[in-house]
């Protein structure tokens, strides 16, 4: 089984700056996408960064230019580096991998505990 861990989350100032990161550990093979969600209290779950295999990355448009998503392959790691946060910010962040567990199995899509965020002053 693949199990994910995040890390890295608590409470930020407004303009203050946060590193989340998401640990795969167990069975993994290949770990191709890998997304980083936030839901908030009342809203619906909501896709924040993106990063593919091969390294191309997107983000909701509320995030841009203050989010960054990364990937260590080496450690089965992403990270979400966080700047200039905003209350709006506020949420729990879960990250979502697509991962093939063995070399002859099929692909799967395992999540996170979530991680709570909040950025308040």
């Amino acid at each position: 089984q693949v199990q994910l861990v995040e890390s890295g989350g608590g409470l930020v100032q407004p303009g203050g700056s946060l590193r989340l990161a998401c640990v795969a550990s167990g069975s993994i093979f290949t770990i191709y996408d890998m997304i980083w969600y936030r839901q908030a209290p009342g809203k619906q779950r909501e896709l924040v960064a993106r990063i593919y295999s091969g390294g191309i990355t997107n983000y909701a448009d509320s995030v841009k230019g203050r989010f960054t998503i990364s990937r260590d392959n080496a450690k089965n790691t992403v990270y979400l580096q966080m700047n200039s946060l905003k209350p709006e910010d506020t949420a729990v962040y879960l990250c979502n991998l697509d991962v093939r567990p063995r070399a002859w199995s099929s692909r799967g899509d395992y999540w996170g505990r979530g991680i709570q965020v909040t950025v308040s002053s």
